[in-house]
């Protein structure tokens, strides 16, 4: 029975909260990715796995600066000195969006780094091109928009038009590839991407309404023993008590406050053909995040009010903090920022979100009604007076249209 170990989206370079270490000139919160990560290694390297299977996004920036570079070979090449095999799957954070730019995790190729395998293009892999290893695996990574229409000649700038093109041909390699397989050997099928019936996390590090979302049965097929995803930052099981388990991991790491209550895993996997185990390996000493909102109702003791709302000071040591204030204009005086930045001081970081309450009301020209506007003018309308940000309120109303023009919300 051979032994994987499944992770993906490291992100390693986030660095969006927090302080620089003065001794290693590192962000404290690139420290905490780190920290997840050598934890990852060590365990590939004290449980001696068979293969290490890392499915994609290693940075945040598609152009990571030579200190993460060098922070995530470091890790990559323990892997390779130990003699473990490593896929890299490329995610759609490794790679440029120009074409014809290396992507991330290139120089491993380049280089033809011991034990590792960087899997950037679809493909079947069979036991000889795997260091021997009896396993068969498909390799799904991220698939950009400019690349898929360069090889197929595709000039619609319609992303759907895009994406069932794409979803077509990842469709053929599954089904190819299964009707290749030596049914001696399990087949793993690893892929960067969204499945239908996958439920995000709050990261949503895709646009609305853009992403390619690859069918449930592709990933589904009995034929496959284990299925290792990555992009989605929610851990989960979309086969649930079935086969084969189809995993999302999750990232190594809360990535933002829409995290906040998620715990981190990676996940070792026991396989050989038509069964599979899965050991779900919960990450230890991630960084809590608290998010908290208040909603003023009474001028009374404003500070002790928001003290109140948030866990005492014993609990906020080096956790990332957000609280969200609404509260009528007129008592914006009341709010005493700095006794409640003092309060929280001990947190590793504090964001207070202030948003003041005004009764605002549509007024409509001397010849307009409501019936003589559309549905994205009235929702224009609402967003405007909800003072939403310009480009948030421009996507909205672009998802808004699309959603409008869907046949099944045609009238």
């Amino acid at each position: 029975m051979l032994t994987i170990l499944h992770f993906a989206d490291a992100h390693i370079d986030m660095a969006n909260y927090g302080r620089h270490d003065p001794v290693s000139g590192l962000p404290l919160r690139v420290q905490d990715f780190l920290k997840s990560l050598d934890t990852i290694v060590d365990s590939a390297i004290a449980e001696k796995v068979n293969l290490v299977l890392f499915a994609g996004d290693a940075y945040k920036d598609r152009n990571p600066t030579p200190t993460f570079q060098r922070e995530w070979g470091t890790r990559v090449m323990r892997l390779s000195r130990a003699g473990i095999p490593t896929l890299l799957l490329v995610g759609n954070h490794d790679t440029s969006p120009s074409l014809g730019r290396a992507h991330t995790l290139e120089p491993f190729n380049t280089l033809e780094v011991p034990n590792v395998l960087v899997l950037d293009r679809p493909g079947f892999y069979k036991p000889a091109e795997l260091w021997g290893l009896p396993l068969q695996v498909i390799a799904l990574p991220w698939i950009s928009r400019a690349g898929i229409m360069a090889s197929q000649e595709i000039s619609a700038v319609d992303p759907a038009m895009v994406n069932e093109a794409i979803e077509e041909r990842l469709t053929a390699i599954v089904k190819n590839s299964l009707d290749e397989a030596d049914p001696n050997f399990p087949v793993v099928l690893t892929a960067h991407a969204s499945v239908q019936g996958a439920t995000y996390g709050g990261e949503r590090t895709v646009m609305l309404g853009s992403d390619l979302v690859l069918p449930g049965s592709l990933v589904r097929d009995p034929r496959l023993d284990y299925v290792a995803l990555g992009h989605i930052h929610k851990s989960q099981n979309l086969n649930e008590n079935a086969h084969p388990p189809v995993i999302y991991p999750g990232s190594i790491e809360r990535v933002d406050f829409g995290e906040a209550a998620d715990d981190k895993f990676f996940v070792i996997v026991h396989l050989e053909h038509g069964h599979t185990e899965v050991e779900w390996r919960k990450l230890k000493g991630i960084r809590p995040f608290i998010d908290r909102s208040l909603r003023l109702t009474s001028p009374e003791d404003v500070t002790g009010q928001l003290q109140k709302s948030l866990p005492p000071v014993s609990k906020l040591e080096g956790v990332i903090v957000r609280l969200v204030l609404e509260y009528p204009r007129e008592w914006e005086t009341l709010i005493d920022e700095v006794a409640l930045r003092e309060y929280a001081s001990g947190a590793f970081e504090f964001h207070l979100v202030l948003r003041s309450m005004v009764e605002a009301r549509a007024r409509l020209a001397q010849d307009e009604t409501i019936e003589s506007l559309t549905q994205l003018e009235l929702l224009d309308r609402f967003l405007r007076l909800s003072h939403v940000d310009p480009t948030e309120r421009e996507d909205l109303q672009k998802l808004a249209g699309k959603i409008m023009e869907e046949p099944e919300n045609m009238p």
